[in-house]
């Protein structure tokens, strides 16, 4: 019995160490490809911001020039709400994990 119990045991860090290894691959994957994605989109505002102001240089430059800026503004916002409400919801990290573990212990309780 004994030996069962220390078998699911490192059974379960194995797979806990698993999904550990995956979450950290994945949330650098994820860094690395959005910090890249920011990059282009940063350049691409920053091309389309200068195009619009030469096109409006002779006429309505200062108002393109603040309408755009509230315009990245309330873009900054939107985004920045949308971070914030990503940061409050729970990460599912371990779920399997945990669902070995209340089966295992389901078991157990069974067989007594």
């Amino acid at each position: 019995m004994v030996g069962t119990l220390l078998a699911i045991f490192q059974t379960r860090l194995e797979l806990l160490s698993n999904e550990i290894e995956e979450e950290r691959l994945r949330v650098r994957q994820m860094l690395f490809y959005g910090s890249i994605a920011l990059f282009f989109f940063g350049l691409s505002i920053m091309l389309t911001t200068v195009f619009i102001v030469v096109m409006f240089w002779d006429s309505y430059r200062l108002s393109v020039l603040g309408g755009l800026a509230s315009l990245f503004f309330i873009a900054g916002l939107l985004v920045w709400n949308s971070l914030r409400c990503a940061s409050r919801e729970r990460s599912k990290l371990f779920s399997s994990s945990l669902a070995e573990l209340n089966e295992d212990r389901a078991r157990l309780i069974s067989r007594t």
